[in-house]
């Protein structure tokens, strides 16, 4: 197979590849710049942060790169419309977001000339996401890792929604290399989302804890834990998630206010924050269902060499 490239109105990626946008921390201008650099598309994970620090982050990927950059902002936090509209003005290529739907944000995208992607789990959304103005969606099955919008998985759900739009369909959840490219890529997909192979490389701003902990992990540690978000999560058990599953009180004790909506079952920003530091006792490892593929951790000049590969082999 020849490797497409994935076009999303102006925006051209020589590779149909891009990196998921892994809150909190671990996606930063570093790795997203070295996957543009690659001809993906690098996404800054802006959920968590401040609006000075997603900035930062911003100039920080386009003093590195002049490759595709954009942002993955969660619906959800509290200070989503602020977040966005400061990476707008940094005038990134493309705004990504999930765990929720804005209608404002295809607005937005059309005041500044920026492609906006929604992640969507089904056809009924992605037919809406195109309405308003999409420039592609990101359909995620319950093969992904963090928030799931859905128990079916991509591979069900892609085929729907490319009968249903026009415009790209990436495929997100559980592609972990090339071949898994090339499987969604002939479910129909114009390009793909990956998010925990790219969590494990060198350019990924997870500590080498995480990482270890991940690649020792096996497909038994897998967890499905329930988020004060109100969604399901998918993640590598730890102390921390039997404590959940034990029904532990484990509530904060002082809330920060970073969601617009929190149950308040535990703070999930902590915790992400946790982990991603290298607490793997107490902090929340979100992962994809095939994270086991991962065997080290590699540049990410190595995992594109590998993906395109294995992409012309197929």
């Amino acid at each position: 197979m020849q490797i497409p490239e994935l076009r999303l109105k102006n925006l051209v990626a020589k590779v149909p590849v891009i990196q998921g946008g892994m809150a909190v921390r671990i996606s930063l201008a570093p790795l997203a710049a070295a996957v543009a650099e690659e001809g993906g598309i690098g996404l800054i994970a802006g959920s968590g942060m401040s609006v000075p620090e997603l900035r930062s982050e911003i100039r920080e990927a386009r003093r590195r790169t002049s490759g595709i950059i954009g942002v993955n902002i969660m619906f959800a936090v509290r200070e989503f419309a602020q977040l966005a509209q400061a990476a707008l003005e940094e005038k990134i290529d493309l705004l990504v977001s999930g765990a929720g739907f804005s209608r404002d944000m295809f607005a937005w995208g059309e005041e500044t000339k920026t492609a906006v992607v929604p992640i969507v789990s089904s056809a009924k959304l992605a037919r809406l996401a195109e309405k308003l103005g999409a420039a592609a969606v990101i359909v995620e099955g319950n093969e992904a890792g963090g928030h799931l919008g859905t128990e079916r998985s991509m591979r069900e759900i892609l085929p729907e929604v490319k009968e249903t739009v026009r415009i790209p369909v990436i495929g997100a959840g559980g592609v972990m290399d090339g071949r898994d490219v090339v499987e969604v890529l002939r479910l129909g997909a114009d390009g793909v989302q990956m998010g925990t192979r790219f969590a494990l490389s060198e350019e990924s701003s997870a500590a080498p804890e995480y990482k270890a902990y991940l690649l020792g992990a096996g497909q038994e540690d897998m967890v499905i834990i329930h988020s004060p978000v109100g969604l399901p999560g998918r993640g590598i058990r730890n102390p921390f998630t039997d404590s959940l599953a034990r029904g532990d009180d484990v509530r904060p004790l002082h809330c920060m206010g970073c969601l617009k909506k929190c149950e308040g079952n535990f703070c999930i920003i902590t915790r992400l924050m946790q982990a991603q530091r290298g607490d793997m006792q107490e902090g929340l490892v979100f992962s994809g269902s095939k994270f086991y593929k991962a065997k080290e951790v590699l540049s990410v000049r190595q995992i594109f060499d590998n993906i395109k590969q294995e992409i012309l082999q197929a």
